[in-house]
């Protein structure tokens, strides 16, 4: 029963980064300029690889057949565990780095408590992972002071994205049963707990680009128990393409 529930907890850690890798992704050779570009891909790249430690640690809990692949790649939809944000479309670039900062802020957040996890496998692939966020954090972060606090046209497409992602951004901290037992337990934070350190540490970024969250917001929740936005189903078709169309492929 509780390696049960450690392999759904460990889906919902790999499922938020590995659907906004996917994401990203589809920016490669999208971007503003060749940097941000490159930046984006490796962001990408960085939170697949999160994925894999996450998917090989749940994959051996699985046993049989089961497979980092498979895992990943072969659930139906409504078995994935992320949350709407990070299924949010690339709309403009505005929204991308919105959605970014808002997820990369509670990565931050998140990894620091894995760090203290009583389970040895989280805590080295936390440990493993803080590096990267910490980057993820200043990337995004530094993008929305340069565009919120930059020409009327980007302080407006900045504000509209904050407007329209911001309703997505509690989903992150509120709990299923797993994520409860994990915080019981002492494998996982207390979600609830780091909710006043999030919205603290986004409002103090926005001050700076001159931004606001919206005064009030009906918040959007349900994707973490799979009750997914039709934005989800695009997503996998694109994902999962090529493992279904050629079961059991070996790269």
């Amino acid at each position: 029963m509780l390696q049960e529930k450690l392999y759904e907890y460990l889906l919902h850690l790999g499922d938020n980064s590995m659907i906004l890798g996917q994401r990203l992704g589809e920016l490669c050779g999208h971007g503003p300029e060749l940097e941000t570009d490159i930046a984006l891909t490796n962001i990408s790249l960085d939170l697949f690889g999160q994925v894999r430690n996450y998917f090989q640690a749940a994959a051996q809990i699985k046993g049989g057949d089961a497979t980092e692949d498979t895992i990943a790649m072969l659930r139906y939809e409504h078995e994935y565990k992320n949350v709407y944000l990070v299924e949010q479309p690339n709309d403009d670039f505005a929204h991308v780095i919105v959605r970014q900062f808002f997820f990369d802020v509670y990565h931050q957040l998140l990894l620091n408590e894995l760090i203290k996890s009583k389970n040895e496998t989280l805590v080295a692939i936390a440990k493993k992972s803080i590096k990267e966020v910490d980057y993820h954090v200043d990337f995004s972060s530094t993008w929305v002071k340069r565009l919120g606090d930059g020409t009327e046209v980007s302080h407006e497409k900045m504000q509209t994205a904050v407007n329209t992602l911001w309703r997505y951004s509690m989903e992150l901290f509120n709990a299923t049963e797993v994520e409860q037992w994990a915080a019981e337990s002492g494998v996982g934070p207390d979600l609830d707990a780091l909710k006043p350190f999030y919205i603290s540490r986004v409002e103090e970024v926005l001050h700076e680009a001159t931004l606001t969250l919206p005064e009030e917001t009906v918040f959007q929740y349900g994707a973490k128990t799979g009750r997914h936005s039709e934005n989800m189903g695009y997503i996998l078709v694109d994902f999962q393409y090529m493992q279904r169309a050629y079961p059991n492929m070996k790269w």
